[in-house]
């Protein structure tokens, strides 16, 4: 048995002892001390009925016994007594003059009472007295009574006595009966008290530590039953709301950990982000001169050179130039601070000038973008240029990869603005995820084709917004951009 369970059972018997010595031994106690202060009772009882009865008796022949007694008829004193002894409940009848010499008798008498304290007190005060007397092995109740004559003088003493068996027998049945329920009472007591306790307390507390070795365990998912008593059931609230409290801190806890762990890293995307920008742009600058000299001295040579060998390879010079330019614009673009510049513009406006833009790095081969009409009414606050720039780097990166169409869509969503971009391209591949694409200098086009600069340019831009940027294929084909930004009242035409 283990420590705990041992500790349980000793817990148990603990409060059965509880109960046994502060309930149950107490209430028997004062049962018995009643039952004990009831049986003297009725032995009080029973003793003033035989005094009383016995009284009734002697008063009603003391003054006949008293005549005869004056005139010393035998006869006469003799006839009462006999009449008295015929009255079922009287053992012995007998008279004694003022000395205790006895006059008459019939019954079990006391031949004797000359030495009498109790009969010379009777005698002496003229009051009646009784008690307890053995006569001839016999325990008799008698009663004395003083025999007066019609001048109020003594002269004479009458006892009437009574077997003290008769009402013992009763008090000992009854005082039998009285104590054999009292031990009945105390067997059923402590059967209710056990079976009480077992079912009503036991039950539920070994319920609750139950409950509480399991979630020792680990089991955190587990709850008490809610039985036995109001009190019993409160501890088991309690402690499955101490549960679900304790619950509720560790997933809070686990939630900010994660939330801080999400900072922490955004911090670090930041600050890893800050120092590629400042290498960047000190890289864009030094590269910013040289690809100007050079596209000059190209142009130069192209005015001094006309025949087609050399066209053909400074043209080639300037193609690549442009490149690096284009380069530079993007790594300058990427690097860029973000200003307050904010001003108000319309959506539509906005996609126009976008497309316009675009439109001037376009091929022949390149189809024009399309915005998708009606276009919502809304009045953007915004960094323009920004802006503008985020949306040409989308449109690029569509025209590029469209077969034949790309379609600006825009929408209002409650308090959001969407800006989707489709085309109907190869989409996107499968080797990279939505955030690998939109970290820099990462690129799915062929080499020398691409910065891998465009979409974290566009995310920078969107982050600045408070907006977002996501990517997906179309179940049609061709890749869907979407550009979300949050709107204020004052964002909308009413």
């Amino acid at each position: 048995m283990t420590k705990l369970s041992s500790f349980r059972y000793w817990h148990l018997a603990s409060l059965q002892r509880s109960l046994l010595f502060y309930v149950v031994l107490p209430m028997l106690l004062l049962t018995g001390l009643a039952i004990r202060f009831g049986l003297v009772y009725t032995h009080e009882l029973v003793t003033n009925s035989m005094r009383t009865d016995l009284e009734l008796i002697g008063r009603a022949i003391r003054i006949p016994i008293s005549d005869a007694l004056l005139k010393q008829d035998t006869d006469a004193i003799n006839a009462h007594l006999e009449s008295v002894f015929t009255i079922g409940r009287v053992y012995g009848a007998s008279i004694y003059d003022v000395d205790g010499a006895l006059v008459a008798a019939t019954g079990v008498i006391e031949r004797d009472l000359t030495n009498s304290q109790l009969a010379s007190e009777v005698v002496s005060t003229g009051q009646q007295q009784d008690g307890y007397r053995s006569v001839s092995g016999q325990s008799l109740f008698s009663h004395f009574l003083p025999i007066v004559n019609r001048s109020g003088q003594i002269h004479g003493l009458l006892q009437i006595s009574r077997k003290a068996s008769d009402f013992e027998q009763s008090l000992a049945k009854l005082s039998n009966k009285a104590w054999l329920s009292w031990f009945a009472l105390a067997l059923l007591s402590l059967l209710i008290m056990w079976r009480g306790h077992k079912r009503v307390i036991g039950q539920p507390i070994n319920e609750l530590v139950t409950s509480m070795r399991r979630v020792a365990s680990g089991d955190r998912r587990y709850r008490a039953r809610l039985q036995g008593p109001l009190e019993l059931r409160e501890v088991a609230k309690g402690l499955n709301h101490m549960l679900d409290e304790i619950n509720a801190a560790e997933q809070q806890l686990l939630a900010q950990q994660a939330q801080q762990r999400k900072i922490e890293q955004q911090l670090k995307e930041q600050e890893t982000m800050a120092a590629i920008g400042q290498v960047v742009s000190g890289v864009a600058h030094e590269l910013g001169a040289p690809l100007s000299v050079i596209d000059g001295r190209a142009q130069r040579l192209l005015r001094q050179h006309s025949d087609a060998d050399s066209q053909r390879q400074l043209q080639a010079i300037r193609g690549q130039v442009l490149r690096l330019n284009h380069m530079v614009k993007q790594l300058q673009a990427f690097a860029h601070t973000p200003v307050t510049s904010w001003q108000r513009i319309a959506l539509l406006p906005l996609l126009q000038q976008a497309v316009q833009s675009i439109s001037y790095e376009l091929q022949d081969d390149e189809k024009r973008p399309e915005i998708k009409l009606p276009c919502p009414d809304i009045l953007l606050y915004a960094d323009i240029a920004r802006l503008e720039l985020a949306l040409v780097n989308v449109l690029r990166n569509a025209t590029q990869a469209a077969a034949s169409q790309v379609m600006i869509e825009s929408q209002q969503q409650h308090d959001q603005l969407l800006i989707k971009v489709q085309d109907d391209g190869k989409g996107l591949t499968s080797n990279l995820t939505t955030e690998q694409m939109m970290n820099p200098f990462v690129s799915t086009k062929p080499q020398g084709q691409g910065t891998g600069l465009g979409l974290a340019i566009v995310q920078q831009i969107m982050q600045e917004h408070r907006g977002t940027v996501s990517l997906k294929n179309n179940p049609e084909g061709g890749c869907e951009v979407t550009l979300t930004l949050p709107l204020t009242k004052q964002d909308i035409y009413q």
